[in-house]
């Protein structure tokens, strides 16, 4: 009986280079770096049954990964398309799947407050939308079309009717501008408000500090040692703040920082220094701009749009402090908390810069586009049109 011989390969420069690299590459998968070996040694001259005992294959696997690269060239090397298993679910039944996830539960009578995989899976039975589907079934459509019915977020419908033009006078301070001209050298931009409730929580077993491969642990347990209000300014250009501490929030307290401010150079001698607060009660509306310009007539008093405290650049020194000294809440009492706070400034006041704020009047513009798109959309019918009309 004929022995069959084997079939002769040749490569050129090109494909020798890329077989080399799919055969001794670090991410070639094994099956395509056993596939290459294969051909690059048939180039070589060797035979099918030497191949496949130097590599452990059977020779078969060589006669076959030889014979395809021969007729197909590199393109043969691939692993060829297969019918696979006969899907289980049509494609109406995963788009109405993925449609369940895109309502709440309450618009199918069910008692959730939002969806999971397994409460869609169930949910998809009951409404005979299929016989039975498993919760990775569900995540791995919902995958597709990234959704995520379990997660929210909450929104806040912009309720000042000025809301532009007040955000847009805070934008412009931060750009050194004021009623369209540009500040002075001797004016300057304060922004103020307070960090309410600090409590001061003495754990019931000593914190134990971090060590290997073990992060700090702090006692769950804790005995309150009461809570104050911490109140600060900011020079937004200065990067410099001032902050104290009271027992509560109020009018009185926030001219107490006021007067910290307006007593120390350069602001006491300015020509204006401009105090951006938000609609707080220590500080709403005109009697507190009337009040502030009475008791120093150099300060300006300029408020954020209601609902908009994320325009206040004193929120971001406030989420520094909260990581920073509060977090995780270790205190004896409260004049721990005090001296905390009180260093805590003097040695950001000696690194700080000014933080890079980037949100513009055009991003303001943008924002308020998107809204008012969502505003109509959201409308019902009757209202859309007569919008549009």
């Amino acid at each position: 009986m004929p022995v069959c011989s084997a079939v002769p390969v040749e490569l050129t420069a090109s494909e020798r280079h890329r077989l080399k690299k799919m055969a001794y590459g670090h991410k070639t998968p094994h099956q395509a770096r056993q596939r290459a070996t294969i051909v690059l040694l048939a180039a070589r001259g060797r035979g099918n049954a030497r191949i496949a005992a130097e590599n452990r294959l059977h020779v078969d696997t060589v006669r076959r990964w030889r014979g395809r690269f021969a007729a197909g060239r590199m393109p043969a090397l691939d692993d060829r398309k297969r019918s696979g298993r006969p899907p289980t679910f049509t494609a109406l039944q995963t788009a109405e799947v993925k449609a369940l996830a895109c309502q709440l539960p309450t618009e199918s009578g069910a008692p959730l407050s939002r969806w999971s995989c397994p409460e869609l899976a169930r949910e998809a039975v009951t409404q005979a939308i299929t016989d039975t589907i498993s919760a990775s079934t569900v995540r791995r459509w919902l995958k597709d079309d990234a959704l995520k019915p379990w997660q929210h977020r909450s929104w806040i419908f912009i309720r000042d009717p000025n809301f532009r033009a007040t955000a847009q006078r805070v934008l412009d301070l931060y750009a050194r501008i004021f009623d369209g001209a540009p500040l002075g050298e001797d004016e300057y931009v304060i922004s103020a408000d307070e960090k309410t409730s600090i409590q001061a929580r003495c754990r019931c077993h000593p914190t134990l500090a971090p060590g290997q491969a073990r992060a700090t642990r702090v006692n769950h347990t804790y005995g309150r040692g009461g809570a104050l209000a911490y109140l600060a300014a900011y020079d937004i250009h200065r990067a410099e703040v001032f902050g104290r501490c009271e027992q509560t929030t109020g009018i009185a307290p926030f001219m107490k920082l006021v007067e910290q401010v307006m007593a120390s150079e350069p602001y006491a001698n300015a020509k204006r220094v401009f105090f951006i607060v938000d609609n707080g009660s220590s500080h709403r509306g005109k009697s507190a701009i009337d009040h502030l310009a009475a008791r120093f007539p150099n300060a300006v008093l300029v408020h954020t749009p209601v609902h908009a405290s994320w325009l206040n650049q004193i929120e971001i020194f406030f989420s520094i402090v909260q990581r920073k000294v509060v977090t995780p809440n270790d205190f004896t009492d409260l004049d721990q908390v005090r001296d905390r706070l009180r260093r805590f400034e003097g040695r950001y006041n000696a690194t700080a810069q000014p933080f890079q704020w980037k949100f513009t009047t055009s991003d303001l513009d943008d924002l308020l586009a998107r809204l008012d798109r969502h505003a109509v959309t959201d409308l019902p019918e009757e209202s859309s049109t007569a919008l549009a009309a």
